[in-house]
Order: C-alpha cells, then structure tokens, then sequence
C-alpha cells in the first residue's frame, strides 16, 4: 500500500566557500560522508547524502562553495558542480554565516533570484555570537535582498535548531515514494569515498597552499570479507611538493595513513589495511583532460 504522507526530494546546500555546509550534511546525516577542514573549498565534487526516516527520504546535494577567482580548470569544475546542483532540486538551503556578507555572498544570492523553488535561510555559526541582539538587523538585511520561505538561525557542528531546519525542509517536498533504498548512504562508490577521507587528512595536515596542489586516486581497493586493501595515490603538482607531503622520515605521511584508515574502519564498518604514495603530475590541477582522468567529470 502506497503511504499517502511520505515525503521524498532533493535538497542543494549551497553558499560561498567555508560556511560549513559539510559539516551541515553530516549531522542533519546523523554520520560523516562530506568531508571538513577549516580551509575554503575542501570539497570539491557534487555530494548526494541519503536521510531516510519514518516519514521522508531527504536527498541532501552537498556542493562545492561558489567563488570568484576561478582561474584554473579545478575551480571553473567546481563552479560549474555547484551550479549544477540547484537546477533539479526541490528545495535549496543557502548556508551564510552569522553577521559575514561577503562578495561571494551576493555571487551566490544572484544565481539563486531567478530559481522558481523555495529557498531557506540557514545562518550559521550563532553559536559564536556575544550579543544574540545583532543578528536581527543582521536577518532584515538578508530579507530584504531575497524573499526566503523560512530563515533558521543555526550552528550545524553544535546542532542548534537542525531538527527545526529539517521539519521546514520536509515540508517543502513532494508526497512521493522513496528515490533510494532506505539503507543507502549515498550514490557514491567506496572507491571514492576512500579518495575523500585521504584528502581531507590531507588538507588537515598540510600547510595553506599545499593541499590545493594535492589530489587522491585510488588505485586499488580490494574488498575482502573482514578487510578491505586499499592503494592510494596522493598527485602532487612539484617534486618539492613531494617531500613537504612525505615529510621527515615519512612522519607526515604515515601520519595522514593513520587518521585517514581509522575514519575509513568506521565507515566501511570493517578493518582496512592502507597503503599511500606520492606521484608528481605537473599541472594537473589546470589540466581539463588530467581532471576528468582523475575523476573530476561534469556528468556526476
């Protein structure tokens, strides 16, 4: 019998850079699938979250951050991904941060005016603020640049009003039977989630500039009944690059080995046995043909 009060669609996260829409997917998830780091433009593809409960499947569309310096061929991709995102969405979740209007900001609000879907306000990080009374002048401001169905003041890493955020996503989806399995995480392949969990160690470990010089490609990922072997590749864009990446005696690298298989133990909910090198491939990042072999394809 079809349920006449479920609820499915898709929901794009969108916002400037750093504004913490990953870490929003992962706990309106209730696990990690997006990764974080406190540096702009960690994520880089088009990320599908599956929340399935009693009542409603949500399909949550993480995106890369919306920026303007898109000069090389890895930014204009990641423009292009987040872009993308909000055309076939029931619902879009503009993320800005408390009391921060930027450039970018407004970049990101323009490419909204013209979408017919509802589009809710989540201000994030209030939990930072001192005096709770700036933020209304602060909303006024915002409401009068666009006509959101709801604004939600929100903190996503400490989980302030997400249940509210939720319920006023919900109720913006169709009636409609589940797209996915109820047990399904995600569209993406272990493969590269595997690749993300490096990067991210990656670019918690590296120096500024670094860890944008730096990509993942698996190269073999093996699963076994109570293991999984998985080879990593981390492309760099420069032989000096190479070294900063290993480090001292290797202590860098085995260092991002170690943090990233415990995060892959718990999502793949089994041991893993990881193995990591590092390639130089000069260029990559503004390479079109180089990206699309190193998995950066519009089609996904």
């Amino acid at each position: 019998m079809k349920n006449e009060t479920f609820r499915c669609g898709y929901v794009a996260l969108v916002g400037r850079p750093n504004v913490g829409k990953s870490t929003l997917m992962n706990h309106l998830l209730g696990q990690k699938l997006s990764i974080t780091s406190r540096k702009p433009q960690t994520t880089r593809h088009r990320i599908i979250g599956i929340k399935t409960t009693e009542h409603a499947q949500i399909v949550y569309v993480d995106t890369p951050g919306i920026h303007q310096q898109a000069k090389k061929a890895m930014n204009r991709f990641m423009n292009r991904a987040a872009s993308s995102a909000i055309d076939d969405v029931h619902v879009v979740v503009f993320v800005v941060e408390a009391l921060k209007w930027t450039d970018e900001d407004e970049m990101v609000l323009s490419a909204l005016k013209d979408i017919s879907v509802p589009v809710i306000l989540a201000v994030n990080k209030v939990d930072r603020l001192k005096q709770k009374e700036e933020l209304l002048p602060f909303l006024q401001m915002l409401h009068e640049k666009l006509n959101f169905s709801e604004v939600v003041p929100i903190s996503a890493k400490g989980g302030t009003n997400l249940p509210q955020l939720e319920s006023e996503i919900i109720h913006h989806l169709d009636v409609s039977e589940a797209y996915y399995p109820e047990d399904q995480l995600t569209d993406r392949s272990s493969r590269f989630l595997a690749a993300e969990i490096v990067r991210e160690k990656l670019m918690r470990n590296l120096g500024q500039e670094l860890p944008y010089a730096t990509t993942v490609e698996i190269e073999k990922f093996e699963e076994l009944e109570r293991l999984n072997r998985i080879h990593a590749l981390i492309w760099v864009e420069r032989d000096n690059q190479k070294s900063i990446v290993i480090g001292e005696k290797g202590e860098r690298l085995k260092k991002v080995g170690q943090q990233a298989r415990l995060d892959m133990q718990k999502l793949f909910d089994k041991k893993v046995h990881l193995e990591l090198w590092v390639k130089v491939k000069a260029g990559w990042s503004d390479d079109e043909r180089a990206l699309s072999s190193l998995g950066y394809r519009d089609d996904h």
